[in-house]
């Protein structure tokens, strides 16, 4: 039977929610990565060190006896200061999460004026300690032109602080690409449905609000710039699902929650699209190894091994609609 087995794959943008959620879909995760970057827009969010630990240890609870590292993220607000900042280092907490207020779900608390002098200091000081800068890049305008709008921000802050890596989280939009490429220290992740689906796939037909997240699903030829980057595991993009479990009737609901729960097929979803393209071999650089060379992250021994056999997407997972519900795929986990 054909087989790939690929070495400490890494999430680099998760979202795992808390209490029953929680518990219901970190065993997904923990089964198909070595670790992953945990998002901290929790209700309410991670705004402090001690959260950050206390919320790990109940991720950990949650993976049971899998070996898994998750990476813990503080939610940037104005409430930061130098020493909380030499706390989160001390204790392994390397990430800050920048998120435009009323961006995204869970923003409410975000920055309304990102380039404030407040936010600037504290940026400072993440530069002084090689702390990374983690960014949901989007304006308040026109729902597919905020992306681009928000490239200004980038720039700037790619210019300032020369020395800070800041990744672009969940790139939806080909235009973006050559920001990334034109700053040595500017990087980007990009997800499974990014680089596979488009608006179609939300209202070309009957309106999905299960493919509904933000960035929004983009035009085909976003979805296809998106996936050649990918495909070639261009050295400046590594994987980050933006995995966003909601409950089914929060989904289907009148406000249409923001997030796609895709943690269950990730690994071999993008098998195949990596297959059909004839590009396999890039697989693991994609999904490992640039993001331990632009995170610094290091290795572990955990191997994640796929073998082409079917496997069925369920309808629904503890309440929770997954992305390509009731489809099924040629590769599965070994």
């Amino acid at each position: 039977m054909e087989q790939i087995t690929l070495k400490s794959p890494l999430d680099m943008h998760l979202h795992l929610r808390d209490g029953e959620v929680l518990k219901s879909v970190a065993k997904y995760t923990a089964k198909s990565f070595s670790g992953a970057l945990v998002m901290p827009n929790l209700n309410p969010p991670i705004l402090n060190v001690d959260s950050a630990l206390a919320y790990k240890q109940r991720i950990l609870e949650a993976m049971g006896e899998e070996k898994f590292n998750p990476m813990m993220s503080l939610y940037l607000t104005e409430s930061l200061d130098r020493n909380e900042l030499l706390k989160a280092k001390d204790n392994g907490i390397c990430f800050l999460k920048l998120y435009p207020k009323g961006a995204t779900t869970g923003s409410e608390n975000g920055v309304s004026e990102i380039l404030n002098p407040k936010i600037l200091e504290i940026l400072e000081i993440a530069q002084e300690l090689d702390l990374i800068l983690s960014i949901h890049g989007e304006s308040n305008g026109f729902v597919l032109e905020r992306e681009a709008e928000f490239h200004q921000v980038f720039i700037e802050l790619a210019e300032t602080f020369p020395r800070l890596k800041i990744i672009f989280e969940h790139l939806s939009d080909r235009r973006s690409i050559a920001v990334v490429e034109k700053y040595p220290n500017l990087y980007a992740t990009l997800t499974l449905h990014h680089i596979s689906m488009s608006l179609d796939d939300v209202i070309g037909g009957a309106l999905n609000p299960h493919a509904f997240c933000k960035p929004i699903l983009k035009t085909p030829k976003d979805r296809d710039a998106l996936r050649e980057v990918a495909l070639n595991a261009h050295s400046k993009f590594s994987f980050g699902s933006d995995s966003a479990p909601h409950l089914q009737g929060s989904k289907e609901n009148a406000k249409g929650a923001a997030g796609i729960f895709s943690a269950p097929i990730l690994l071999p979803t993008l098998a195949m699209i990596f297959e059909a393209h004839d590009k396999m071999d890039n697989l693991e650089r994609f999904v490992s190894l640039n993001a331990q060379r632009i995170y610094g992250i290091h290795a572990s021994d955990k191997q994640v091994i796929l073998v082409k056999k079917p496997m069925a997407i369920p309808h629904e997972i503890h309440g929770i609609v997954p992305l390509n519900a009731g489809g099924s795929l040629t590769w599965s986990f070994g």
